[in-house]
């Protein structure tokens, strides 16, 4: 099977290198056809109204945004919800810039970098029609901790935070969170300066939600937001429903611009090559793009749909998790055998071609704060080791026999679409390779996240991809590799390998601090946290994958921002 995907992948990578122009990271992108190379396509002036439909081969699981970790529900999030600051909502470099939101203005930190002052727009209410109340973000970080959240490091710099990580039950968040409502003043404290709080503000585990919202678990009822689009149903089964907000007036349209569409509605379990055709003939208007399209596919929509696709690079890994905690990975030479065994060219191939994945080994994804280039994992590299160009078998195997562990069984747990499907076979292909005894366990791709996170599952390998929350170095190796970010017997345990250095912890912790007034002397030790990661191997990474927008004909305003990605609301419909 993995043969004879390997023969249609190569029928399709000439069309692929034609539709697929190179970005230049997070802050450029490229499309073919219509897109031009610009992060934003649009012709005449917007229309309002219509229903813009996207399908999606899987839902994104629970959705109360305290708990929902993926860009799949962020995109409709950032359309329903508001923080106090956010990512300026544009395409291109413009959205990495913040911009406040429900405040009336990002302001200075005092008490050395340890406390900011937010004063709130008046009159803003959520779509139930509950004013919003200052003392609402009280509750907005509570929930971090009481539902949990699973980025609630993020936030336990806050005062009060870290007592309510060693105790959800008393959790109190008032000394941290001053809020005036007379004033319309939200005050928060933090322990220490962090350079990128402001960046965690904008994330949707920090979006407004109303003061007696549950500070337990919602599951799939999302509470009121207070952006220009309310959420009218979520069933996992079928479909998520944003409709408009009666209450919603736009504050401002670099934060928070109306919206074009009357709704949008995600519809679930549609397989992707049916999707495709749904958006090729014009019964649906997006193909979800965290859905990889079928390598053959990709000459079809190139040729007969250049107009309709756009394509951009992204900062963001696939990779697969090795669990150091559970043999035979939790030996430093084992890991470090699979990684010389991966071959990295197959698994790009899956991806869709050298148009549509880039092979790394690092953790760090090109042109992002801290990125050095580095692969010690490769057959004939260069003197210093900075790119993959082959696979390495006899150093795999030497590590293999050095490690002891030859012929240990290894169950790879990816996901059940076809590209989930593909990565994984390929992997139980490298670890025989080297003498392993290696089989798959496939789980559909909402269920697999949560399953793979919790240490009590005792998974060996578990494929994984992580996208970036906000542009810098510790949003991959800090969340994803850090200490605090392993949680055993919890469905949100970011890190999946259960990885801990204390030495490597040691210099995170060091780039951190020093970020706030040495940004540049901080990301030379984050580039060396990369390297030392990588050296440990908690990970096989395997590649930096590129996106593909593919939309219907009557799409317009296409605008594509290297924080959300595509920008739902600002498109509109030719009706």
């Amino acid at each position: 099977m993995v043969s004879r995907r390997r023969v249609l992948l190569g029928l399709a990578l000439c069309a692929v290198a034609v539709a697929a122009g190179c970005g230049g990271g997070s802050s450029s992108s490229s499309g073919s056809g219509g897109s031009g190379g610009s992060s934003s396509t649009a012709s005449g002036s917007p229309q309002k109204g219509g229903t813009f439909t996207i399908l999606a081969n899987s839902n994104f699981g629970v959705a109360d945004p305290a708990q929902n970790y993926t860009l799949q529900q962020w995109a409709l999030l950032i359309d329903t919800h508001d923080g106090l600051v956010g990512f300026k909502r544009a395409g291109g470099t413009a959205g990495t810039e913040l911009v406040p939101d429900l405040a009336t203005e990002i302001p200075e930190p005092t008490d050395g970098g340890k406390t900011y002052a937010f004063q709130l727009r008046d009159g803003i209410k959520y779509s139930d029609g509950t004013p919003l109340k200052a003392s609402d973000f009280v509750t907005v970080f509570t929930r971090q901790f009481t539902v949990p959240g699973p980025a609630n490091g993020f936030y336990a710099g806050i005062v009060g935070g870290q007592e309510c990580l060693k105790n959800s039950k008393t959790c109190d968040m008032t000394k941290g969170v001053v809020a005036d409502d007379s004033a319309n003043t939200v005050t928060i404290h933090l322990t220490a300066p962090d350079p990128e709080f402001l960046d965690k503000l904008a994330l949707p585990f920090a979006f407004a939600v109303p003061g007696n919202t549950s500070l337990k678990l919602t599951g799939n009822n999302v509470p009121p937001g207070t952006g220009p689009y309310m959420w009218q149903s979520y069933n996992p089964n079928k479909s998520a429903v944003l409709v408009r907000n009666p209450n919603f007036k736009e504050w401002s349209a670099e934060a928070q611009p109306d919206g074009n569409p009357d709704s949008i509605v995600e519809k679930f379990g549609l397989p992707v090559t049916d999707a495709v055709t749904a958006v090729e003939n014009g019964s649906a208007d997006a193909v979800f793009s965290g859905d990889s399209i079928p390598a053959d596919r990709l000459n079809e929509i190139d040729t007969q749909y250049a107009d309709q696709t756009h394509v951009n690079a992204l900062t963001a890994d696939w990779y697969f998790a090795l669990n150091v905690n559970e043999p035979p990975f939790d030996n430093l030479q084992a890991r470090q055998a699979i990684n010389f065994a991966a071959d990295r060219t197959a698994y790009v191939k899956i991806a869709g071609g050298p148009s549509l994945a880039v092979p790394t080994c690092q953790i760090l994804p090109p042109n992002f704060p801290g990125y050095e280039p580095y692969c010690p994992y490769t057959a004939g590299a260069d003197s210093d080791n900075t790119k993959w160009t082959g696979v390495d078998l006899t150093k795999a195997k030497d590590l293999v026999d050095q490690s002891g562990t030859k012929g240990a069984k290894v169950v790879v747990n990816g996901t059940t679409d076809e590209v989930g499907k593909a990565l994984a076979l390929q992997m139980v292909s490298d670890l025989k390779s080297i003498g392993y005894d290696a089989s798959a366990k496939l789980l559909a791709p909402g269920p697999q996240y949560p399953y793979v996170q919790n240490s009590d599952n005792h998974v060996q390998v578990a494929w994984s991809a992580w996208y970036q929350d906000y542009p810098a170095a510790s949003d991959f190796l800090n969340v994803l590799l850090g200490c605090d970010s392993f949680h055993p017997h919890s469905d949100a345990s970011p890190n999946i390998a259960g990885f801990c250095n204390k030495d490597i912890q040691a210099n995170m912790t060091k780039a951190s601090n020093m970020g706030v007034t040495d940004p540049e002397g901080a990301n030379k030790i984050w580039a060396q946290v990369d390297h030392d990661v990588t050296d440990q191997a908690p990970w096989v990474d395997l590649y930096n994958p590129k996106q593909i927008d593919f939309l219907s004909k009557r799409v317009q305003g296409y605008q594509w921002s290297p924080q959300w990605y595509l920008l739902y609301d600002q498109l509109w419909l030719n009706q």
